[in-house]
């Protein structure tokens, strides 16, 4: 959901329907297992954001915590929610402001029946899908940000290269948790009829978390394997497929992982690190290798072949799969093939999902 008045975006758990609100300044939610979100925004109403939060716990009579902290340079505050017969979570923190002066202020409250197993995974999930504006598209969510704070900046190496590259010294661990938590997440949805978008949705988070904690590392392989002029790389075309092939050859070379007891997905940070991972975080660190070059990729996944595979946009001969109007030529990534190459029983259009990001 975008609201286009204030700028925020929301990517909700499967299964979260609007009920009530106005559309614009407040929306209500019903989740899984009798949770709710609410969400309003304020304009000129309070002085500060710790004006409203103080304000929310007043007229709640709230007796959970609250902390404060800052979301990527705007105010935010983490709220543990406990009162009536309810507990869960609630988030404030500024939004944009598109006309100066003080921004508008978001609450977002996720909660459920009080004592009531397994909800916080919900809430927590659905408080960290809010963007608050478009700088936040491509950036790590409240909740994690809140949980694993970045810290500095550390030098690593590049798997398989001499190359280095700037992270987060957090970052590695924070991916780690958000998969973890998305993962389990994603069980809950294994026998219901959504659990497609589910799992769609569970690229998604990644892809949105992983984007900014990659940047540095995708510019220094797009600066040392990029050959040919920049309005090439913008249009696909020309040097896009060579670009696309050589990052492709890279992750091919990684070494096969699987985590069978837990969520069987390499974070991306460890996985450029370390070299190493499933086809699917092979398939999605290639994919955001190549949108950070201006190269449409995106991913598809099978649950008959239990495989995932990239998908790019750009120019020759090859298998390709469409999905949102564009015809994409598929990338295995663990076999050490050409780009365009795909085994026989494995061709099946129906078998596959395409995921696509942007």
């Amino acid at each position: 959901m975008y609201s286009p008045t204030w700028g925020f975006a929301i990517d909700l758990p499967e299964g979260f329907e609007y009920t009530d609100g106005d559309s614009v300044s407040r929306f209500s939610f019903d989740g899984p297992q009798d949770t709710r979100l609410d969400i309003a925004v304020y304009k000129d109403t309070y002085t500060s954001l710790e004006n409203m939060v103080n304000d929310v716990n007043f007229r709640l009579k709230n007796q959970g915590d609250t902390s404060f902290f800052d979301y990527h340079g705007k105010a935010a505050a983490l709220m543990e929610i406990q009162f009536d017969n309810y507990s869960g979570w609630g988030l404030c923190t500024e939004l944009e402001s598109k006309s100066g002066g003080a921004p508008p202020l978001m609450v977002a409250l996720a909660y459920g029946t009080a004592g009531q197993k397994n909800t916080d995974i919900y809430l927590l999930s659905a408080l960290d899908s809010i963007i608050p504006s478009n700088s936040e598209r491509r950036y790590p969510g409240p909740i994690t940000e809140f949980g694993y704070p970045r810290g500095e900046l550390t030098q690593v190496s590049i798997a398989n290269t001499d190359l280095k590259a700037q992270i987060r010294e957090n970052d590695a661990e924070a991916a780690q948790a958000l998969v973890d938590r998305e993962y389990k997440l994603l069980t809950n949805y294994t026998m219901h009829d959504n659990w497609k978008e589910a799992w769609i949705r569970f690229y998604r988070a990644i892809y949105r978390d992983s984007w900014d904690r990659l940047a540095d590392a995708a510019f220094q392989l797009e600066r040392t394997w990029w050959n040919v002029s920049l309005g090439d790389s913008q249009t696909g075309t020309g040097g896009g497929r060579e670009f696309a092939q050589k990052a492709l050859s890279w992750v091919q070379g990684f070494t096969y992982t699987r985590n069978l007891a837990g969520s069987d997905f390499e974070n991306l940070v460890s996985a450029f690190i370390d070299g190493k991972g499933d086809c699917d975080s092979r398939a999605m660190l290639w994919a955001i290798i190549l949108a950070q070059a201006n190269i449409p990729a995106a991913i598809m996944v099978s649950q008959e072949h239990s495989h995932a595979m990239g998908l790019a946009d750009v120019e020759g001969q090859g298998a390709r799969f469409e999905a949102s109007g564009t015809k994409w030529l598929v990338a295995e990534t663990t076999a050490k093939v050409d780009i365009g190459l795909i085994a026989q029983e494995q061709s099946a259009i129906e078998s596959w999902i395409a995921v696509v990001f942007e």
